[in-house]
Formats: structure tokens, sequence, C-alpha cells
């Protein structure tokens, strides 16, 4: 099997399923509890901590949760719930997350103000006119790293001196769930308050991630109980979850030149595939511009279909993110690039991983000439 949806999860380092295992069998105990054993699972979770902090230059405070998913929510209702019922503005690109997109939507029908920017044809955000989004009421604008479905990679620092310069008060956070590790970014540096990551996109387990705070910010929580996490994500931490997120930050950094090892892999299979397979064409950002791991490319046939014969080959790819395969929709990511109907109907996401080779880029591009030949007869005219 050659495994290119990477942007959906990734499998574990051997590395994580073993210090999570030892954690399970050895390490199980609640980390409030205050005899010895106790304090070494609280130890644990501390080190996990501090070795995500260490990959994330300008946060402050690291807040773990469940996922992705639940830092987006945190880092949104935990700022609208701050406003403690003031209304107010909050901004998000049209090719976030649903995890982002959904948390906004509930704000609107609460009677907060949201407006959505558009992006580009290469699904890059249009700085100026989310800044002509931003007003004096503005409490929150939420914008991904990188983009889950085209590896689009949004310009942080320039949104962040566009929408402060506005309202300096306004807050930035980054969905940063597929650029964590992959891409660079400094959250004092590049202006942002709040960034979401999650272990199962970095070889870590699922059920487990973060959200990063930089500096003092204003927020309340989304859960309420024994007041775990600095009173911000109350309930038993899952111990043996953040020990596998530690292990799986210091094991990608132990990696050599992960990033540029990944962009050689997805260079090559772009120029072999657009070079073999007649009507490819690639949904996004040119190959070099984007996040080093993810590929969407438009075929001139039903993506689906396609997925299913490389599925046939060994080789397991997307139609698009997880979360819209679900949903059984087209992609609302490639709509708001304004792309032909055509190219979103034949949308393949290849994403990749530090695990995957040269070979098997190889063996990806050869498949991917014979499945389209093979099919060539279902081609739109």
């Amino acid at each position: 099997m050659i495994y290119l949806d990477n942007s959906a999860t990734t499998r574990p380092f051997p590395s994580v399923a073993e210090r999570m295992a030892a954690c399970l069998s050895e390490d199980y105990f609640n980390p409030s509890a205050l005899y010895a054993s106790g304090m070494r699972a609280k130890t644990l979770v501390e080190e996990a901590r501090s070795a995500v902090l260490s990959a994330l230059p300008g946060a402050e405070k690291l807040v773990f949760t469940s996922g992705g998913t639940e830092a987006d929510n945190l880092a949104i209702f935990g700022v609208a719930q701050a406003l403690r019922g003031r209304k107010a503005r909050f901004v998000a690109s049209a090719v976030e997350h649903p995890a982002v997109l959904r948390a906004m939507e509930r704000l609107q029908a609460g009677g907060h103000e949201v407006f959505f920017a558009p992006v580009r044809e290469n699904g890059v955000v249009d700085v100026q006119a989310l800044a002509d989004l931003v007003d004096e009421s503005t409490a929150l604008v939420s914008v991904m790293q990188v983009n889950n479905e085209t590896g689009a990679i949004q310009p942080i620092a320039a949104l962040s001196r566009a929408i402060k310069a506005k309202n300096p008060g306004v807050l930035l956070h980054v969905d940063g769930v597929q650029g964590f590790l992959r891409c660079p970014i400094d959250l004092k540096r590049d202006g942002v308050d709040f960034y979401s990551l999650s272990a199962h996109k970095i070889h870590g387990p699922k059920g487990v991630g973060a959200l990063a705070v930089a500096g003092k910010r204003n927020l309340l929580p989304a859960l309420y109980g024994g007041g775990q996490e600095g009173g911000l994500r109350s309930g038993t931490e899952n111990v043996p979850g953040i020990v596998g997120l530690g292990q799986a930050v210091r094991a990608y950094q132990n990696l050599p030149s992960p990033s540029d090892a990944l962009m050689q892999m997805k260079l090559r299979l772009a120029a072999g595939i657009l070079s073999s397979v007649e009507g490819a064409a690639v949904n996004g950002p040119l190959p070099g511009e984007g996040a080093p791991h993810i590929l969407n490319i438009g075929f001139p046939l039903r993506g689906e279909l396609f997925l299913h014969a490389l599925e046939g080959e060994g080789i397991l790819v997307s139609t698009g993110s997880a979360c819209s395969n679900i949903q059984k929709t087209a992609s609302h990511v490639l709509k708001a690039m304004s792309l032909p109907s055509g190219r979103i109907e034949g949308a393949i996401r290849f994403s990749l991983s530090p695990l995957n080779t040269m070979d098997e880029i190889e063996e990806t591009i050869a498949a991917a000439q014979r499945c389209s030949a093979q099919y060539r007869r279902f081609v739109r005219r």
C-alpha cells in the first residue's frame, strides 16, 4: 500500500506507539493525584507541553484539547464568551475548515456579525479584502496557516499587520493543523494570538490536540469542571494521548530536513502527473509555492472514480478533506476559488509525509498514467 492521504491522518511513529503503550500500562495514574505516581503522570504531561511549546516560537501557554476541532472552537467561542454578552464582529476566510466555518455560523445565529473573506484563484486569501471587513467592533479574525485541501499557505504576518492596523485590539486565530512543523511560524513575530494544532496530523495519536496562546489573552472556557489546563479545558487529562503528542513532536523534529524532502517528492509528483496525464491541472498554488506536503490536481474524470482506480493499484488518496467526504458535498474550498466545475469534480488530493519515499512517488505517477488511459472513455466531453 502507498498511503498518500496524510492530511486526513498519519501513521503514528513507532516511538509514539511505544511511549503511549508504556503510559497506558505503567503511568496510568491521574495527574491530579498527590501521591508520587500521580505526580509522575503530571510530569509527563508537562514534559509534553514543553516539547510542543519549544516547537512554537512566541507561544507562552498551551492548552491540551481533544484535537484540532476543539482547539479551533475554544479559540472562537472562548473569545466570544469573554465579551460577556456584548455583540461583536468575527471574520474568517471562505476556505476555512468546517471546525471554524460552523463555529462562525453558530456565532452568527447568536447575534454576532460574521463575514467571510474571499480568496484568489490560487486559494490564497485576499489580504486587502479581508482587512476591509475589519472594523472597531471586530473581536477575532480566524485564518488557517495551510489549507487542508490545496496546500495554499496564507500570508499570516501580512494579514496580522493589515487587520491590526485597522483595529489594534483585534485578535488573530490561526488554524495550524496542516502547518504545524511543516511550515515555519513565530506567533510573536507574525502577530498570532491563538494557534491550533492536532497530534494525528504529525504522526501522533488521534483524540489529542492543543491551542497555543501568545501572551495574556482574554479567553473563557468552553468546558467547566475540575479546572484542569488552567481552567480552560476541564476534565482528567488524556495522559497517553498527550505523551504521544509530545513524542510525535520530538520525533518529527529529529528528522533530517523533512520539509525539503517533502517538497522534492511533491514537485516530482506534480511534474510526473502533469506531463503524463492529458488534461490534468493543479488546483491551488503552483506546486513550489504551496505547502510541501499537499498537492491538489484536477483530473478530466470524476474524482471518486479516479480515487477508486488508484485504490485498485494500491494507492490511497482523497477527493478532498475527510470532513467534506462525510458531508458528501462539493468542496467549498474549490468553489471559493472559482474553479471550473469539471476541475472541482475531478479533484484529487495527494498528501505526503516523511514516511513516503521517492520510489512510491514514481509508482504513483505510473499508476496515475495507467488509470487515466484505462478510464479515458469516461472523460467529460
